[in-house]
């Protein structure tokens, strides 16, 4: 799950109870150093591994991003 870049920190821990430094931990312990590093490279800042901060971000239209966009598939 939280490989995939358009589950959110907050996604996944409603599913599973993990917060994002739990996820961190996680993952930097099951990947291999350099897989880590552009992982967290990848999610560091990405308004789509933050839900507050991608709804904050669809509303403006400026970003040109779908309100549909917002709602979470995963």
């Amino acid at each position: 799950m939280a490989w995939h870049d358009r589950t959110s920190f907050d996604r996944i821990e409603e599913q599973t109870g993990l917060n994002e430094a739990a996820v961190i931990r996680i993952m930097r312990r099951e990947l291999k150093p350099r897989s880590f590093r552009l992982w967290r490279e990848r999610v560091a800042g990405r308004v789509t591994k933050h839900r507050k901060l991608f709804k904050r971000q669809t509303r403006d239209p400026k970003y040109g991003i779908d309100q549909d966009a917002a709602t979470d598939s995963d």
